[in-house]
């Protein structure tokens, strides 16, 4: 008779504590590295914690695992407890940190100004501010690529998100919002977000103090805005914030002030850094691969002057380049932990209560199984077949799955079109670009710059 016991997992044998604390800091300086590592050593699916550490923490990758990881039931696995570590900065009521019924009330609300024709109406406001990036530019303007990717999708936040466009509360929130953001842009700023004890306020010149008062002067602002919001109501606004503000739950209720600005900074986090790094892969990949570029701007080019924002968001291979940026290097390399209820098995291995559990998102894209040559850059796969939500999932998966990501296809589509269709860029260094950590994601090192060679037309 065949064994159907569940299976153990490989992982790291005893260890001491120093040596835990040393992989610790291997994985926040070096993330990709050390998850490469440890699946050569241990496989597709493996515990980081020695044999009899409590609570277990473990990863999967494999299509089979990530499908029961992302259909249990809410009492089996619970994802809000796994993402505490992000308190600090999105606050209690954000829609990352809630469970059960409170995290689908917030989700119904959020859901509606993502999709549809409220999407149509954000295509000018990218446009906008794309073409305004690009008015400062000549040839022979050279740029890193990422700071200014996060430019744009920091103003398109503040427009379409926030629904501010000029003055003072504008230009407040824009430097503020991008101080705060890069207080953890370094794998030793992060290191104030994975390990709580380094968070005390020694004042404003401490890293923590700083961040403490970023914050206030942050929801102090966006406190005012709801506020003058509330005082003069404008239903002839389409701004994410005024149609949350507009929302009513299922008991006709609306959202609070404090769940208004918890969520304003989820989507802050959750689509600034992660839309511009991705911006930044794709114009490198476009320009570091000449075949990958000849063909995207021949679809460009077959296209009329007085194209439709939806008309390029359709393009195929444009669609195939993000697809395939997102796969090779997935902003968040993890979807959101999850920590078991209950006892529950996944894909033959059985996980007891209290075991913390990392679907890897990087680790599936990198299967050669699902994606032959998984190293390299190459968007036909995505023309040539389809893959499961359990096989590519660059937003993660289940009911926590990126309730932003048809926004930010769209944005980078736009974003995207706009630059390459006006300009002619090279890479300033033949040198490849490696990634590195920010936070909590992964993006481009600002080694990236690029030059203006020329400018083109649509022909």
């Amino acid at each position: 008779m065949a064994d159907t016991s569940p299976r153990l997992l490989n992982g790291p044998p005893q260890t001491s504590p120093w040596q835990r604390r040393l992989w610790g800091l291997r994985f926040l300086f070096h993330p990709l590295e050390t998850l490469e590592t440890r699946t050569q050593a241990y496989g597709d699916n493996y515990r980081v914690t020695p044999p009899d550490s409590k609570p277990a923490l473990v990863y999967f990758s494999c299509p089979e695992a990530l499908e029961a990881i992302f259909t249990a039931k809410p009492e089996q696995l619970s994802a809000g407890r796994g993402n505490q570590i992000l308190k600090a900065l999105l606050g209690e009521h954000g829609i990352v940190l809630l469970e059960g019924a409170a995290h689908q009330r917030q989700r119904q609300l959020l859901m509606p100004p993502f999709h549809g024709d409220r999407m149509r109406s954000y295509a000018q406001v990218i446009q906008e501010i794309t073409n305004q990036t690009m008015s400062q530019w000549t040839i022979g303007t050279t740029f890193s690529v990422r700071p200014i990717m996060q430019s744009i999708s920091l103003q398109v936040i503040l427009q379409a998100v926030f629904g501010l466009e000029s003055g003072q509360r504008y230009k407040q929130l824009q430097e503020a919002l991008g101080k705060m953001l890069d207080g953890f842009g370094s794998p030793v700023g992060a290191m104030f977000l994975f390990y709580p004890f380094l968070q005390k306020d020694w004042g404003a010149w401490s890293p923590w103090g700083r961040f403490l008062r970023l914050r206030q002067q942050v929801n102090d602002l966006l406190y005012a805005e709801i506020a003058d919001r509330r005082r003069q109501p404008d239903e002839g606004r389409t701004d994410i914030l005024a149609l949350l503000m507009a929302a009513r739950d299922l008991e006709g209720q609306p959202l609070s002030d404090v769940e208004l600005r918890d969520e304003l900074i989820t989507l802050l986090f959750a689509g600034h850094e992660t839309t511009a790094s991705a911006l930044a892969w794709a114009l490198y990949w476009v320009a570091y691969l000449p075949g990958v570029r000849t063909r995207l701007l021949a679809e460009i080019n077959a296209l009329d002057d007085n194209v439709e924002p939806m008309t390029i968001a359709r393009l195929p291979y444009l669609s195939a380049i993000c697809q395939e940026t997102l796969r090779l290097y997935p902003i968040a390399i993890s979807s959101f932990p999850r920590v078991v209820k209950q006892p529950i098995e996944v894909a033959g291995y059985a996980l007891e209560p209290g075991t913390v559990i990392i679907p890897s998102i990087y680790l599936a894209h990198r299967r050669a199984d699902v994606y032959p040559e998984p190293n390299q850059f190459r968007p036909e796969r995505f023309l040539e077949r389809q893959f499961s939500p359990y096989e590519y999932l660059p937003f993660g998966g289940g009911d926590r799955r990126c309730i932003g990501s048809a926004f930010a296809l769209f944005e980078m589509k736009l974003v995207l079109f706009q630059l390459l269709s006006n300009f002619e860029m090279t890479l300033s260094s033949a040198k490849p670009i490696r990634p590195i950590r920010r936070g909590l994601t992964v993006a481009p090192s600002d080694r990236l710059r690029m030059k203006i060679t020329g400018k083109r037309q649509l022909e």
